[in-house]
């Protein structure tokens, strides 16, 4: 196994590539559209208005469609925002991901992005967001969708003592479950916390942040101790089953991600105490847009293309190599091929988004 996970989406544009299968982004990123529009409006009425620029930045963007998405509807509440009243201000878009992100396609988006925006300059920030990007009070508004909740690393005190983040057996799962959880709540715990405080060094003084994740409700009891990743170590559970997979590999891999409940966000804001809570939302997974996007084929081609890179780095190629993967897909179609147990599966498993607006505070000491 590699020292350190490489995190990035399937590149490219082919079947398996995250630019095909991110329907589940977009309607998030959708869903971020009021709160961005305010967070606009705010900025354009308030003392930054009068600054002849104005810098947008999307952390996480990855690739594909949805890379621009953000930048798209920040730069269109703009416009709307200012009418005909005055010119928009010179605008900056920074799109960041980690550096293994495919930025070459990135990067071919926004030369488009920019036809079509003559007063919008763009660029590229590769690095973890979880440490400094920028000048201090540069940014004048922060997005980011569907990324937050990826850690800057598995919890490693679980590596370390060599304790499976999912087992293979369901008694020992349960037993373990709080002890696991736990580790990676208090990894979530300090990256966000990281992230928050180097966001305040980066943004003027009422900048603002708009953010989704996934996480859950803290009123879904059903939920308190739910990975997010539920779903992929289930499938990954059954390929060891079946002799697909080695159960001492399986019993070493941890993805690096933390779903939390939306007062364990509240709490980690607060205590951090830069940003002021503007607003925060928790819809479901399972309602609205997201509900069309439900089916047994779909959801297993969207955990492919998220989840493929971490996964073939840790098995490798003595299992397959990129043909474990296809095994992934047949097996989660297999394990969801019953009507309704896809469905079934998730509302055991409950999740969902958290958005979240924040204010920079004028007053930081």
């Amino acid at each position: 196994m590699a020292s350190k996970q490489t995190v990035h989406m399937n590149r490219g544009q082919g079947e398996t590539s995250y630019a095909r299968n991110s329907s589940f982004q977009n309607a998030e990123q959708n869903r971020m559209r009021p709160l961005i529009e305010e967070a606009v409006a705010d900025l354009l009425s308030s003392s930054n208005s009068s600054s002849r620029s104005m810098v947008i930045t999307d952390l996480g963007c990855s690739s594909g469609p949805n890379a621009l998405a953000i930048a798209s509807i920040a730069v269109d509440a703009i416009r709307r925002c200012l009418g005909l009243q005055r010119p928009p201000p010179d605008l900056f878009v920074l799109l960041n991901d980690l550096p293994d992100n495919d930025f070459a396609t990135v990067v071919k988006s926004l030369a488009e992005f920019k036809k079509n925006n003559e007063h919008v300059l763009a660029g590229v920030v590769p690095g973890s967001f979880y440490g400094r990007l920028f000048t201090a009070e540069s940014l004048h508004l922060v997005c980011s969708s569907n990324s937050l909740h990826w850690l800057s690393e598995a919890p490693e005190d679980l590596k370390m003592k060599s304790i499976p983040a999912y087992d293979v057996d369901a008694d020992v799962r349960r037993e373990r479950r709080a002890l696991v959880v736990g580790a990676y709540a208090r990894q979530f715990r300090k990256d966000f916390m990281l992230f928050l405080q180097m966001r305040a060094i980066e943004l003027v003084p009422g900048g603002r942040m708009v953010l989704s994740l996934a996480g859950r409700r803290s009123v879904d009891f059903a939920s308190k101790f739910t990975h997010a990743w539920e779903s992929v170590a289930m499938i990954l559970c059954d390929m060891v089953h079946m002799g697909l997979i080695d159960k001492e590999k399986f019993d070493s891999f941890y993805i690096p991600i933390y779903g939390p409940s939306d007062e364990e966000l509240r709490q980690i804001i607060q205590e951090e105490s830069s940003f002021s809570i503007r607003q925060m939302q928790v819809p479901e997974l399972t309602s609205g847009a997201y509900s069309a996007l439900i089916t047994p084929t779909r959801v297993a081609y969207m955990l492919r293309a998220a989840f493929e890179p971490i996964i073939v780095q840790h098995f490798g190629s003595s299992e397959g190599g990129e043909g474990i993967m296809d095994e992934f897909v047949r097996t989660a179609e297999r394990r969801w091929s019953l009507e309704g147990s896809l469905e079934e599966e998730l509302a055991q498993n409950p999740r969902g988004v958290l958005l979240v607006s924040l204010e920079k505070k004028l007053d930081i000491t």
